[in-house]
């Protein structure tokens, strides 16, 4: 009969939004286990008669009672069922029982589920990250990273050996130094060897992408009180082709932790701003219910959170002052919003403040005693502190004043020259490595990540279909709504959400590399979307933040909660999926938001990775650097320096930079003597790769000698005399420069000598020949790079492969 019971009770408040409100107050009629009238509660006739028609009030002798008081207090207050109406001793079935109501498996089986889509999405590369016995991370980046991970795991001892990164490298300190920290005390914590390192660079980017799909999950239901906008927005994250990209399979880039940190600090603000907005939910006094909020130990539990990850996407990476502006913003508007709300900003904001000192004074400290990153930088979060100080105390006057919010928009601006001027005036020094450090990031050009997200090749509106799906013009529509939202509500949670997406929006826009950052937020509005949309087709209830009965701060109704942040329970009572033709309506409309996502994501993941032929050529110089004895600098790699990073990481472990390559392969691969740069090669190139390109080259280049002629000598010119072919392929080729062996062959004076040999590379056959003149003296002189038997005439001479490495002199007898 209980269980009957609640399922009635439930299903009357889900149809009714201020149902709680009402069996609140037919509790408090019936407190005194007496019978009471109508007259005796604070509810309309329409809603009363609901209750009675129910079965949940009955009448009796002209008189009212609740039927069964136990169980719509269980459900009112969350508690269990048996725990209500059992006796005392309910004993284990009561825990059990608990347990059951507080795990929901059709929740937590579609979490996991998106959250295996999330792990899928980035493992489309599989095969090409894990080839031919190496981890090949896509791209070039992630190379830098795999090298000072392995670095710091050469030179330290274990987890513990934090010697390591006290006053690092320049190459750790200077940009991003807790991803370097955070690489190598994962790899350490698991064994510290370098096939440890390598299994840490192929999936950490992974784990580091599904943890944050939790905290998008944590985020989305903190804001919209529902499970299925939870999981829509994991989904959409998911699939979100820049972000599925950088921290794809293998991509350990600061990508990952940057992303996840900048996750964790949106839900703990989100946590702080949703527990203070639904304490406020009703006609309560809002000064005690706003102390209540501080005296939560979760709050400054969460604060705290939210300090460390202010902190450690501080030293997370080189931009890192750049994701701090959305937070000054969004302190300025949140006084405002506090401000016009009648709440007290120093008291609604007291936490946030907290954690930004805890985060200010560990990004100084470990900036002090390590010697992490620049002054500015590390500095950063303090300068927002005190900013953030002086604006909640201008809110404050200004909501006791009473005054208009324009003068405090103002002021708050007032605020932020005023600082940035102290900056400039006070720390000159810091002020021009930060316009440096903002220059670099913003003017280089070259790298795709450097243009916009709505570049006109890609027709402006198609930029953010290909880069983060379709569901970005969903989110469009929505972010439209939580402006007009925030603008008539007290709404800090979604003025979180909305100043963060708009601001990423602006900065996607300048570099479309900041696409994934705004993937985050921008994943919790389309999933929000998605849910409505299918809501308006009647394929899901309507999602809570569109019914308008929604409360609002001070309007006298309390909503019956969801996913509170202190700990409250869901609003919706599970994930459920619709019956028959239904569910194909449901699969159309997924496939209309996320089906282009599901081309692009594994079409752009390809366009990072290294093909077979690549990693076939990184392991064929391998080789003969290690057959020849040649070692670092004596076996570095030039060639493109999109790829550089790979081939000299495959083959010597030193892929620090590629700024050699950079700056020297374009001139080379143009220049129509190849032969002429041996002398600056010398001891400091060892091989050479050339790829296929798109443009056309001129026959006489030497792209056009090394790839096409294969440097044997073609179309009239005789072969290249300092590059010995060890790879050959179709879009790829791998040349060792060799001194070259020099043959001296007599002849008579003035005429021509012709040396050829066949060679065998990759299993194809190579002729190479060479034309020289004999001069006065009688003598042919021809510097050949291969080993083997020549032809000259009728006559043959064998060369040695030493002959070739060390620049041996072979003379022909007469």
């Amino acid at each position: 009969m209980t269980v009957d019971a609640r399922e009635t009770i439930q299903t009357f408040l889900d149809d009714r939004p201020d149902g709680e409100r009402a069996l609140e107050a037919v509790l408090e009629a019936d407190a005194d286990d007496e019978p009471w009238t109508f007259d005796d509660v604070a509810l309309d006739s329409g809603t009363f008669g609901e209750l009675v028609s129910r079965g949940i009030v009955t009448k009796t002798d002209g008189a009212y009672r609740v039927a069964e008081p136990a169980v719509v207090e269980a459900v009112v207050t969350d508690k269990d069922l048996e725990a209500a109406t059992a006796p005392d001793g309910g004993g284990f079935e009561v825990d059990f029982e608990r347990l059951r109501d507080a795990v929901d498996p059709r929740e937590w089986t579609a979490l996991f589920g998106a959250l295996l889509v999330v792990a899928a999405a980035r493992m489309t590369a599989y095969r090409s990250v894990f080839q031919q016995g190496y981890v090949v991370s896509p791209g070039n980046d992630p190379y830098y990273f795999r090298y000072w991970m392995e670095q710091l795991v050469a030179k330290s001892s274990g987890p513990t050996d934090y010697d390591v990164l006290v006053d690092p490298p320049a190459g750790v300190a200077a940009r991003r130094p807790f991803t370097h920290a955070t690489n190598w005390f994962i790899a350490e914590l698991l064994g510290g060897s370098q096939a440890v390192a390598e299994t840490v660079a192929a999936w950490l980017p992974v784990v580091a992408s599904v943890v944050l799909g939790v905290v998008i999950y944590k985020l989305a239901v903190l804001l919209t009180r529902d499970v299925r906008v939870g999981v829509a927005s994991v989904l959409v994250f998911a699939v979100t082709p820049i972000h599925a990209v950088y921290t794809g399979l293998g991509f350990i880039d600061h990508n990952a932790h940057q992303y996840l940190w900048l996750g964790v600090t949106l839900v703990t603000l989100a946590w702080l701003a949703v527990d203070l907005q639904r304490r406020l939910e009703g006609d309560v006094d809002r000064h005690e219910r706003t102390v209540d909020h501080l005296r939560s130990p979760t709050t400054w539990l969460i604060a705290a959170v939210f300090g460390a990850s202010i902190a450690a996407g501080t030293h997370a990476w080189g931009g890192s002052p750049l994701l701090l502006l959305p937070l000054a913003a969004y302190i300025g508007l949140r006084v405002a919003l506090d401000a016009r709300a009648g709440v007290s900003p120093v008291l609604a904001n007291l936490p946030l403040l907290a954690g930004l000192a805890v985060g200010s004074a560990l990004s100084l400290g470990v900036h002090s005693r390590w010697g992490w990153h620049a002054t500015f930088v590390a500095a950063t979060p303090l300068l927002i502190l005190g900013g953030a100080v002086a604006v909640v105390v201008l809110g404050e006057v200004w909501r006791r004043l009473e005054s208009h919010l324009g003068g405090l928009f103002a002021l708050e601006g007032l605020v932020a020259v005023g600082g940035l001027y102290a900056f400039r005036r006070l720390r000159p020094e810091d002020w021009a490595e930060m316009t440096t450090r903002v220059n670099d990031l913003f003017a280089r050009a070259g790298p795709t990540e450097t243009g916009s997200l709505f570049a006109t090749e890609y027709v402006v509106i198609f930029g953010p279909l290909y880069q983060l799906g379709m569901g970005f013009y969903v989110a469009l529509a929505v972010l439209g709504w939580v402006t007009w939202l925030v603008a008539r509500r007290y709404e800090p949670g979604w003025l979180l959400i909305g100043t963060y997406a708009g601001y990423l929006l602006v900065l996607a826009g300048v570099q479309v590399r900041f696409a994934g950052q705004l993937a985050i937020p921008l994943a919790v509005l389309t999933g929000l979307g998605l849910v409505h949309l299918l809501s308006v087709v009647d394929l899901a209830r309507t999602p809570v933040p569109f019914r308008e009965s929604a409360p609002t701060v001070g309007s006298g109704t309390r909503d019956r909660g969801a996913v509170a942040a202190d700990g409250g329970r869901r609003l919706e009572p599970s994930v459920t999926l619709p019956d028959g033709r239904a569910i194909g309506y449901l699969v159309g409309v997924g496939l209309l938001v996320f089906g282009l996502s599901l081309i692009y994501v594994p079409g752009l993941t390809a366009d990072v990775t290294h093909s077979e032929a690549q990693v076939a050529a990184a392991s064929a110089i391998d080789e003969h650097a290690e057959a020849t004895n040649r070692t670092y600098p004596g076996n570095y790699v030039l060639s493109a320096w999109g790829d550089n990073r790979l081939y000299n990481h495959l083959v010597s472990g030193e892929s620090e930079s590629y700024r050699y390559a950079q700056n020297t392969y374009g001139n080379f691969q143009s220049d129509r003597d190849p032969d002429g740069w041996y002398d600056q090669f010398e001891g400091r190139v060892g091989y050479v790769v050339v790829e296929e390109v798109d443009a056309d080259v001129p026959a006489d280049s030497a792209q056009a000698k090394l790839l096409e002629d294969r440097g044997a000598g073609d179309n009239g010119a005789g072969g290249l005399t300092h590059y010995q072919a060890i790879y050959i392929d179709d879009e790829v080729a791998a040349f060792a420069v060799v001194p070259g062996a020099m043959l001296k062959v007599p002849e008579e004076s003035g005429a021509n000598v012709t040396v050829a040999t066949e060679v065998a590379v990759s299993g194809k056959s190579i002729t190479y020949e060479q034309t020289a003149t004999v001069g006065n003296d009688g003598r042919a002189t021809v510097t050949v790079p291969y080993a083997g038997e020549y032809s000259i005439g009728n006559r043959t001479v064998t060369v040695s492969e030493d002959d070739v490495l060390n620049g041996t002199t072979v003379t022909l007898e007469e």
